[in-house]
């Protein structure tokens, strides 16, 4: 009985604190019909503090399909339920259009977590490799007529082709060496897409012809062929474990402060088990500084970090993650610190 008590007290300790960590905005709707452009972040944030505690309010209706899915005109209402606080949805009614020849129902789409548009050039083209990838790729030997520099129209010439990857292919070149600040681990290297090639003949030497570029294609330039998939826009933010650590490695757009919506690189991925959807928050790291009040002028301190924002991980690779930033306080560099969001 005594152990039966012990642990029920537990649980309803657990319960609590969870409860507590909850903490609603100030100003919360009490209802929010749901419309063309939220996304899911943007409405976490109308009805809480802290967006990534979404899961914890989130009443799921399994009489509903697709429960984990949000439609425009949906209906979310903030109600009490023992003390705790949880979002119920209505959903709204399913639009539909009418073509004079065929009768379509045509369901909207679920609004997406965060906003797609900043992300649409991470997803469509791969932009992490290893470097047994670089040595494994096709890659273009020559172009035509003599070209050392080649474009939109040009054809060029590849060797490496295997006939089963298809005729479509994106064209890249490796860039930045992605490596652990900690360990020096080499964790992968950049890839900077430069065009889209179709095959038209694939032998020892293969012809492809660029369709779209956006910077010259050069002799040497690696090719890796373009495998439709599918991006989960739909997913809840969530917090990873509690002793979850990491260092931003890179940015993109040769930017050195990022802002909201710009895209940073982790150095940690799917064998930390980082996964889409996890929110981290971003610690700049402080300045090292000398101590000018003590007598020993070597004497050298580091200033505490200070907190900068929050990232949501949306692409995850084995060893290096993407991250978009979703708040950011003060600017945010290559070596700040990430760690679980709270």
């Amino acid at each position: 009985m005594r152990r039966l008590f012990l642990s029920s007290l537990f649980m309803l300790l657990s319960f609590s604190a969870l409860a507590a960590d909850v903490v609603l905005k100030p100003n919360h709707p009490q209802k929010h019909v749901v419309v063309r452009g939220d996304t899911l972040w943007d409405i976490s944030g109308m009805f809480l503090k802290y967006p990534w505690h979404w899961p914890d309010i989130w009443q799921v209706n399994p009489q509903i399909e697709n429960p984990h899915l949000i439609y425009p005109g949906d209906v979310l209402t903030l109600v009490y339920r023992d003390g705790k606080p949880v979002l119920e949805l209505t959903r709204g009614p399913t639009p539909y259009k009418m073509s004079p020849q065929v009768r379509e129902m045509a369901l909207e789409k679920a609004i997406p977590t965060i906003p797609l548009d900043a992300l649409r050039p991470f997803l469509s083209r791969p932009n992490v490799v290893g470097a047994e990838v670089l040595d494994r790729a096709p890659y273009v030997v020559a172009g035509a007529d003599e070209r050392l520099i080649s474009g939109t129209g040009d054809k060029v010439y590849v060797r490496k082709v295997d006939e089963l990857d298809g005729q479509h292919y994106s064209i890249f070149r490796g860039g930045k060496v992605y490596r652990d600040p900690i360990t020096k681990e080499i964790l992968g290297y950049e890839a900077i897409y430069t065009a889209d090639a179709w095959l038209s003949e694939i032998a020892e030497v293969s012809t492809a012809e660029l369709r779209k570029t956006t910077r010259e294609v050069l002799i040497g330039d690696r090719l890796l062929p373009v495998v439709d998939e599918d991006y989960e826009a739909n997913f809840y933010p969530h917090s990873p474990e509690d002793n979850f650590e990491g260092h931003i490695i890179s940015v993109f757009d040769g930017v050195s402060q990022v802002g909201q919506y710009q895209v940073v690189v982790l150095n940690r991925g799917e064998r930390e088990d980082l996964e889409v959807g996890h929110a981290v928050s971003v610690y700049q790291a402080g300045d090292v500084i000398r101590d000018i009040v003590s007598a020993d002028p070597k004497d050298i301190v580091t200033l505490p970090d200070e907190y900068a924002g929050v990232a949501l991980v949306f692409k995850t690779f084995e060893k290096v993650s993407y991250a978009i930033v979703m708040k950011a306080n003060r600017a945010i560099h290559v070596g700040d610190r990430v760690s679980a969001a709270d």
